[in-house]
């Protein structure tokens, strides 16, 4: 899906505090990286006395403004922002229930409300974020409750000396035993490096780290053409990750809200973000339409997003392939499963044995008459003996 899409559900303004006259939705910018999510949110955000709730997990780290892609100071001058810059970068345990506890506060999605809240403050929040299961965790209740453990900077600082002090074999005997596969490409002299891969935790887990790490790592240590080599890779690597990233957010637009009709899931409502010439007519407008109607409390003129039907059709049928001893369920699984190489190989081994079945039955069903005559006229080499023997 190559557009951004806007999520609205309604909420009650100001909960226990004070009645207001109408309803502010919620609403949630989501969509594919690039598709222009944070300058929608701050358009609705200026026209609307919105505020906006970052739902970006690489976001909520302070500094590395670029590589985390945040709004500038002056944009979020024009508009508040929230959940931006607020957790130092050295932190690595910072999760998803940290997230959703300060956010939900902060928004007053929970029991009780505050005179701090966006919704007490008669303001729109806009919760804006390519991190699909921050956004989940606002929408469903889908997480334990767990308190966050919270560790220090120093803590963190002090355990990464720790490690640079360790012996090189075991630091990479450690380092293959969570992540082989980078073990396998570093020197277990080169404690440096071996110490400081931990690209799947904290701010480190952003796209642009470790595609251009080799390149970063061996600056001045090569020639010209080989770093000019190894920084070509990253850029082809950032790319290939980028777009493998959106693929991913689109699959769980789809996944998450269009395959899941219900009560409990908001409409979604598509716009077109492919031209981007024609932004205000085909992004702003609509959306503007779309939320709008909301706090008037009437349908908007545009439908929500809807599963294509042949995608709706994929009914959770229940298949048996004898072939394959396999229970099957989905229309969909089921046609990629008469298509995979492992129920072919196996197709393929019936109608052989089949073939050999064939051949042993004909081989057996001569009959009698045919037999007796055969023995009687004898084979063709036999009858060729007993010519040459007259003679």
């Amino acid at each position: 899906m190559a557009a951004a899409a806007a999520a609205a559900r309604a909420v009650s303004v100001g909960s226990g505090l004070r009645a207001l006259p109408r309803t502010l939705p919620l609403v949630v910018i989501l969509g594919a990286t690039g598709t222009g999510k944070s300058t929608l949110a701050l358009q609705l955000g200026q026209r609307l006395g919105g505020e906006i709730v970052s739902a970006d997990s690489m976001q909520v780290y302070e500094g590395l403004d670029i590589i985390t892609n945040k709004v500038s100071a002056q944009e979020q001058r024009i508009c508040q922002h929230h959940m931006i810059s607020f957790v130092d970068p050295l932190v690595t345990n910072y999760t998803v229930v940290d997230f959703r506890n300060k956010a939900t506060a902060l928004i007053s999605l929970g029991k009780t409300a505050t005179r701090l809240d966006i919704f007490a403050r008669d303001k729109i929040p806009i919760v804006v974020g390519g991190t699909n299961y921050y956004i989940e965790s606002l929408l469903w209740k889908v997480l334990v409750n767990t308190k966050p453990q919270e560790v220090g900077t120093e803590k963190v600082i002090d355990r990464k000396v720790e490690l640079e002090k360790e012996d090189g074999h075991v630091l990479h005997k450690r380092l293959s035993q969570v992540d082989p596969e980078m073990a396998a490409k570093l020197h277990p002299h080169d404690k440096r490096k071996v110490a400081s891969q931990d690209y799947q935790h904290g701010i480190f887990q952003s796209i642009g780290f470790k595609e251009f790490h080799e390149y970063l790592v061996t600056e001045g240590k090569c020639t010209p053409e080989t770093s000019n080599q190894l920084l070509k890779k990253g850029i082809e690597s950032l790319k290939q990750v980028t777009k493998r990233y959106a693929r991913k957010q689109n699959r769980w637009v789809k996944n998450r809200f269009l395959s899941r009709p219900g009560p409990s899931v908001p409409p979604v409502y598509g716009l077109e973000v492919s031209d981007v010439s024609k932004w205000e007519e085909s992004v702003l407008e609509p959306a503007l339409e779309i939320v709008q109607s909301f706090i008037q409390g009437h349908k908007p003129a545009a439908a929500p997003v809807k599963m294509p039907y042949n995608e709706t059709e994929n009914k959770r049928s229940y298949h048996i392939c004898d072939l394959c001893d396999r229970i099957i369920i989905g229309d969909r699984e089921w046609a990629a499963h008469i298509k995979s190489k492992s129920h072919l190989h196996q197709l393929k081994k019936r109608r052989r044995l089949d073939l050999d079945a064939v051949a042993t039955v004909e081989n057996q069903s001569i009959s009698p008459d045919r037999d007796k005559e055969l023995k009687e006229k004898g084979s063709p080499g036999q009858n060729e003996k007993e010519l040459k023997s007259g003679v």
